[in-house]
């Protein structure tokens, strides 16, 4: 078997090109030596979202401390969906979940509301960031969806880009299935909102019609948890679009 197949990929902040030697960090530098037991001269791949993805040798490898060598480019970068998550903050464990499993569905952002029903008002973002990393590198996508500060649904609508339509997923409101929103060019920029644990406000669903861009949308016939809601929405979005 291709040893490049099986190798660990690593998320590297730093340009990447054939030759070059760059630095891990601490963490992953761990995990390569301590968890995963590979020694100098192993085979890993390299991606930084921007370059592709190369294959690369462990130069040298401490506790704390690692350089890679960078070998030939295996995949060259190439365009990704560009679908953002908006979803109602959660309990730590299930924004943690929603965190992994949008990137591996594909999501490009991952944007936590705080709504009128919100159970949490604070995420840890270098927490949400590695989980996202993590992901990206188990998933083997090319790129880590960006993570915004939480911000009040208000406000999130308020700076929502021009030309972004948002599918809000609603309950028990008779709407049309989630599916992505298309043009005559193909696919628009787009965005799924999904709420907290019991749903949106009344106040916060007139707010929503007040918004041109918004389109709401049904997720089937069953009441679901916040967190399944948002896996089976970027699914059915993502499946619709050939994600």
């Amino acid at each position: 078997m291709d040893a490049s197949i099986t190798s660990p990929r690593l998320f590297i902040q730093t340009s990447l090109h054939e030759g070059a030697t760059v630095a891990a960090s601490a963490a992953q530098a761990h995990h390569l030596g301590t968890v995963l037991r590979r020694e100098p001269g192993g085979a890993v791949r390299l991606f930084n979202g921007a370059d592709g993805e190369w294959s690369a040798q462990i130069a040298t490898l401490r506790r704390d401390r690692c350089e890679l060598t960078i070998g030939a480019r295996l995949r060259p970068q190439a365009p990704e969906p560009d679908l953002w998550l908006a979803f109602a903050l959660l309990k730590r464990d299930a924004t943690d979940l929603v965190a992994e499993k949008a990137t591996e569905l594909g999501a490009s952002a991952l944007l936590p509301v705080l709504t009128a029903r919100t159970v949490a008002a604070r995420v840890n973002l270098e927490r949400l960031a590695a989980i996202a990393t993590a992901a990206a590198e188990q998933c083997e996508r090319l790129t880590v969806p960006w993570i915004a500060p939480p911000v009040a649904l208000p406000a999130l609508l308020a700076d929502w880009p021009a030309g972004r339509v948002l599918v809000v997923a609603v309950e028990r409101r008779g709407a049309p299935p989630v599916r992505p929103p298309a043009g005559p060019a193909g696919l628009l920029p787009a965005g799924l909102l999904v709420g907290p644990e019991g749903g949106f406000t009344g106040a916060e669903l007139d707010l929503l019609r007040r918004h041109a861009f918004v389109v709401p949308a049904g997720l089937g016939p069953r009441i679901l948890r916040a967190e399944t809601a948002a896996i089976v929405g970027l699914t059915l979005m993502g499946a619709s679009a050939g994600i």
